[in-house]
């Protein structure tokens, strides 16, 4: 119990982890009590207790690691309890920071996202959406899939499908709620009579949608990686050691995504921290920063589908009404999926049956109009054996995600030209 005191470096790893989680609280803390935590910047007494409260936790994260010195244990509680409750605060940061910025680039823009985004967060819908993901996420752990082995894989795609759906779900209703009831509603009229012209209105209201699924999908992920450590430990015959765990000699390659991000990240949270205890907690962590680097490659890749689906929900809200636009975001949500598989089947039949050349024609159509949905497919990255290059299916990613920026743009270009000409009054 007392290593901690015979090898001061113990200490310092101790004060050296509970300064980072401090450091991630700040931004939530503040917005917690603006007030407050302004007059404890300039208030010494106020100081002093917050150094003490930061010695007190660096104290009692070194009387840990000097008591139970097992590097097993240490980096188990690094990853799913440290790294972890690090990982939650920096969402929160995120769901606080974003909005702020986007007021600050673009104000009066941004004034509008800033608004659709409260509004968004606020409603019952969104809590919902994200607690059936959860429980989905969790129910999904329970199934058998018999894959022979590749049930990990397959937990994995389905937390993806999951995390991409809820978020659809979410952005599609909310924006095809959002922007019909302020036109129907005539809001939109005290709102066009304030500096605020018609485009600062529909791309405001779309980007703070937008930003409020972005949350969902992280939010999600963060409920994934948990989720996915139960499966190995829930089914034995996925519960291959990691391929960074210096303990036990690989296998087979269990999950190709984290492969190689795990040697690039490790080493950034365990270098920096001194005394072999700390380190063990500091890979444990960056075990776990490791699976949220390629998990979150996954859901940018399914969150550009969010970006064109939401962008053409929230184009058909300047027109169409709430039934109409969900029946018609369905719609073109299965066609951009069955589109392709028409093109292919097309090509390769003979073209001797009766409609043929209809159905061929039907399908390039939407194949060249609707959105290219396939392209947003987590399952070849997800179920291989060899590990997956994360650099290169990082390009992959920003590529898919400069093509969602794209087409969102174009759906929002004809939504704008469909509410320029609309009688608010």
């Amino acid at each position: 119990m007392g290593a901690w005191l015979s090898d001061p470096s113990i200490l310092l790893a101790g004060l050296f982890l509970a300064l980072v989680q401090f450091l991630a609280a700040l931004p939530w803390l503040y917005v917690v009590d603006p007030r407050g935590f302004r007059r404890a910047l300039v208030t010494p007494s106020a100081m002093m207790s917050v150094g003490l409260g930061l010695l007190a936790a660096g104290v009692a994260l070194a009387i840990y690691m000097g008591y139970n010195t097992d590097s097993r244990t240490l980096s188990w509680n690094g990853r799913y309890i440290y790294g972890g409750l690090l990982h939650l605060q920096l969402l929160i940061d995120l769901l606080i920071v974003i909005p702020y910025g986007v007021v600050a680039l673009w104000p009066k823009g941004g004034a509008v996202a800033y608004a659709a985004y409260r509004e968004a967060c606020r409603q019952p819908m969104f809590w919902l959406i994200t607690l059936g993901g959860v429980l989905l996420t969790w129910l999904s752990v329970c199934i058998p899939y018999f894959t022979f082995g590749d049930d990990y894989k397959m937990m994995k795609q389905i937390g993806f499908d999951i995390a991409m759906l809820a978020a659809i779900i979410f952005g599609v209703l909310s924006a095809s709620m959002s922007i019909s009831e302020e036109i129907e509603g005539r809001t939109a009229v005290t709102l066009m009579s304030k500096p605020v012209n018609r485009r600062q209105f529909l791309i405001g209201k779309y980007v703070g949608i937008i930003l409020a699924c972005l949350i969902l999908t992280l939010f999600l992920g963060w409920n994934l990686t948990y989720a996915l450590r139960a499966v190995r430990e829930f089914d034995q015959i996925n519960n291959d050691p990691d391929p960074v765990d210096p303990y036990a000699p690989l296998s087979k390659v269990v999950d190709p995504m984290t492969f190689q991000a795990q040697r690039s990240v490790v080493p950034l949270f365990e270098t920096p921290v001194p005394s072999s205890p700390g380190k063990a907690v500091a890979r444990g962590a960056g075990l776990w920063f490791s699976d949220v680097t390629a998990h979150t490659l996954g859901q940018m890749l399914g969150f550009g589908k969010v970006m064109i689906l939401v962008a053409i929900a929230a184009a058909l809200a300047t027109r169409l009404s709430f039934v109409v636009n969900i029946v018609l975001c369905l719609l073109i949500y299965f066609l951009g999926h069955l589109a392709p598989v028409v093109v292919r089947v097309t090509e390769s039949a003979s073209g001797t049956a009766v409609g043929a050349g209809l159905v061929a024609f039907l399908g390039r159509l939407f194949d060249v109009l609707l959105p290219a949905l396939e392209f947003f497919n987590m399952g070849p990255a997800i179920i291989r054996e060899a590990p997956l290059d994360l650099w290169r299916f990082g390009g992959y990613v920003l590529t898919v995600l400069g093509y969602s920026v794209l087409y969102a743009a174009i759906a929002l270009i004809v939504g704008l030209l469909l509410f320029e000409d609309r009688d608010l009054a």
